[in-house]
């Protein structure tokens, strides 16, 4: 009995293109799930520092020679505030894991050192009116910074805050402005028969921080 040979028909080159194309596909798919996979295994349960070191390569995020890191969501304009400056923002503040501490809170802030958190107040000095930003903190940048050691479920944790500069006064504003409401009290009291008095503008000092903001 003779067996007939049937000839195999040759593959054309278009298919072992296709095919190649496919198995290529497969292999980054499977290598991009397992990235995928572990960086959101370094976000949720890394140390701070892989975090941060995670982090620092998202695409639009800066790290400065301290170590905070910073993203812009929105450009502001005109000049960065600076020392001595006053900053009305509005900031949220919530944990790697998403657990907000700071709730959505707005008011005036001094921008000056001691009068909070180190990171805080290096972040407000790179943002001008308009600007909101979110930044990152590490442990030496945020409570940890302080003499206290801040709130204790805080110590030892990679703040984030989202903050948004509304407006800027200048020191130079204020001074006048207080110069100016001192004049206006002295007025009245000289008008109502009264002496001088002691305080502030108005009897009070200026406006403190937002309710909760991450005081030193």
């Amino acid at each position: 009995m003779s067996v007939t040979a049937v000839p195999l028909q040759p593959v054309k080159t278009s298919f072992k293109i296709w095919l190649w194309l496919g198995i290529i596909v497969a292999v980054a798919a499977a290598f991009g799930l397992a990235w995928i996979g572990t960086r959101a295994q370094v976000a949720a349960h890394g140390t701070n520092e892989q975090f941060l070191a995670w982090n620092g390569h998202e695409a639009g995020v800066h790290t400065t020679a301290s170590g905070l890191q910073y993203q812009v969501i929105k450009a502001g304009t005109g000049p960065n505030s600076r020392e001595g400056d006053f900053a009305t923002v509005t900031i949220e503040g919530r944990l790697r894991d998403g657990t907000i501490f700071q709730p959505h809170a707005s008011g005036p802030i001094p921008v000056a050192a001691g009068r909070a958190i180190p990171g805080f107040i290096e972040a407000l000095k790179l943002m001008n009116k308009g600007a909101h930003y979110r930044i990152w903190l590490s442990p030496k940048l945020g409570y940890d910074a302080t003499p206290d050691g801040g709130p204790p479920e805080l110590k030892g944790q990679v703040l984030i805050f989202d903050v948004e500069l509304t407006e800027l006064t200048t020191a130079q504003e204020m001074q006048m402005r207080m110069m100016q409401q001192q004049m206006m009290q002295q007025q009245q009291q000289q008008q109502q028969g009264g002496g001088p008095g002691g305080g502030g503008p108005g009897g009070e000092g200026p406006a403190g921080p937002p309710e909760g903001a991450p005081k030193q």
